[in-house]
């Protein structure tokens, strides 16, 4: 398995369409940065003045640990968007250039090979968001330097610098886990078809879809909006709630993983059945 996996990834780093996440936020991350750099005062002065009626403010409290809180929360609809780029590829390409018809014939199981490129897009997926996190919190730390991290949600969190690297560590973590289900399912449309744009437009469609039906307030979305996957894309956000609700990403997360197990078993008995003749 783990040299299926190498061949994979092998195969993902040469397709041009793996770097557009990578290069999009190197290119979109300096500017950020740059902005905040010069901007920050204000959002510096808004949080002061939320705060100056109960505390005493000595120094800023913009640093990069909040400058990545927001971020994670104006990225939230785009990054699902870039994770598409590579996952519609990994079966559709090869299906479209043929090459199953000599992969598939090997004694290697179907199952092997289909997993081998689900784990290799997760990869993907998690060094993307690591990426992220490395400009927004590494190269942040050097340009935006660091501190408490406030938090104005439905009330004031003031996490303490140490303990708010952890919440940025499970942040994250958790979003790795978001985007690997929405990897699952754009891989999930990967394996139906054999054009790798497909499942990106199929993919974000629903994912919109989803978003729509959980913004617009009717009854009847409300009674299916705990059956959407999207509702609970948000769960990274509990990491910077005090105190950690675990009970409520525990069933998050395990719904997230069940929506990704499913999408899993269609796209393996796709799979499996695939035509590799015609």
């Amino acid at each position: 398995m783990g040299g299926l996996i190498y061949n994979e990834l092998l195969v993902i780093t040469g397709r041009w369409r793996s770097y557009i996440g990578f290069i999009g936020i190197s290119i979109l991350m300096p500017l950020i940065l740059w902005g905040f750099n010069l901007g920050g005062g204000s959002i510096n002065s808004e949080y002061t003045s939320q705060l100056g009626g109960s505390f005493i403010m000595v120094g800023s409290v913009f640093n990069s640990l909040l400058a990545t809180y927001i971020i994670m929360n104006a990225f939230w609809i785009h990054i699902p968007f870039l994770v598409t780029l590579a996952a519609g590829d990994s079966v559709a390409a090869d299906g479209a250039n043929g090459v199953f018809r000599i992969t598939l014939i090997r004694s290697t199981s179907r199952l092997k090979i289909l997993v081998s490129k689900l784990l290799a897009s997760y990869i993907c997926t998690a060094s993307l968001l690591i990426f992220c996190a490395f400009w927004s919190l590494g190269i942040g730390s050097i340009v935006l330097g660091t501190g408490d991290l406030i938090v104005i949600d439905n009330g004031i969190l003031i996490l303490e610098q140490g303990e708010a690297w952890l919440r940025m560590i499970l942040g994250f973590s958790l979003a790795i886990l978001v985007m690997c289900m929405v990897a699952t399912l754009c891989f999930m449309f990967s394996a139906m078809v054999d054009n790798s744009v497909g499942p990106i437009v199929g993919t974000m469609f629903l994912i919109i879809i989803g978003y729509l039906v959980i913004a617009i307030p009717l009854d009847f979305f409300d009674k299916i909006e705990p059956y959407i996957f999207v509702h609970y894309f948000d769960v990274w956000l509990d990491a910077f709630k005090d105190p950690i609700p675990w009970e409520s990403i525990g069933k998050k997360t395990s719904i997230l993983v069940i929506h990704s197990a499913a999408f899993f078993v269609i796209a393996a008995r796709v799979f499996i059945q695939k035509d590799i003749k015609s």
